[in-house]
């Protein structure tokens, strides 16, 4: 068996796993914000980047959405947009830790529920950096290589993509 082969038939399971890691990771996320949103607004405020006028919609509005996206994942829809869509959160989320961390701020993320303001000296953020690097390569596998296991666009057109 040539490489090529052996990939071909490793690569739908592998994208299977990537699908599903995501899609737990997001219900991970979404699941103490909806808990309490009060702090998951409190955490989109303490990033000071949104105007305060949407600041309660998002953090409102976030979780649900983290949600939406993990079911649409772990059905395995649209998987190459649903890879995109994540990597546009993971960007943005990025862009957020990344402004936090320049301006000085000391926050907690609030990615995984809590959030807000928190002790000089207690963010570690090189390491939510390494966090969000490591979703990030997640969504461009699943990119790349959409097709999975047990997924409905499997279903839905059983050639490859």
């Amino acid at each position: 068996m040539t490489a090529a082969e052996r990939w071909t038939s490793v690569q739908p399971w592998l994208s299977t796993l990537v699908r599903l890691a995501m899609a737990i990771i997001l219900v991970a996320a979404a699941i103490p914000k909806m808990l309490d949103i009060p702090q998951s607004i409190i955490a989109v405020r303490a990033y000071r980047l949104l105007p305060e006028a949407i600041v309660p919609f998002v953090g409102t509005m976030l979780p649900f959405f983290e949600l939406a996206l993990a079911v649409v994942l772990a059905a395995g829809l649209f998987t190459r947009w649903a890879a995109v869509v994540w990597l546009l959160m993971m960007v943005g989320f990025s862009i957020g830790v990344i402004y936090a961390w320049s301006q000085g701020l000391s926050i907690d993320c609030g990615c995984f529920g809590g959030g807000g303001d928190v002790a000089e000296g207690t963010t570690n953020y090189p390491v939510h950096m390494l966090e969000r690097a490591g979703f990030i390569v997640l969504g461009l596998y699943l990119a790349i290589w959409p097709r999975s296991k047990f997924s409905v666009d499997n279903w839905l057109s059983p050639k490859p993509v």
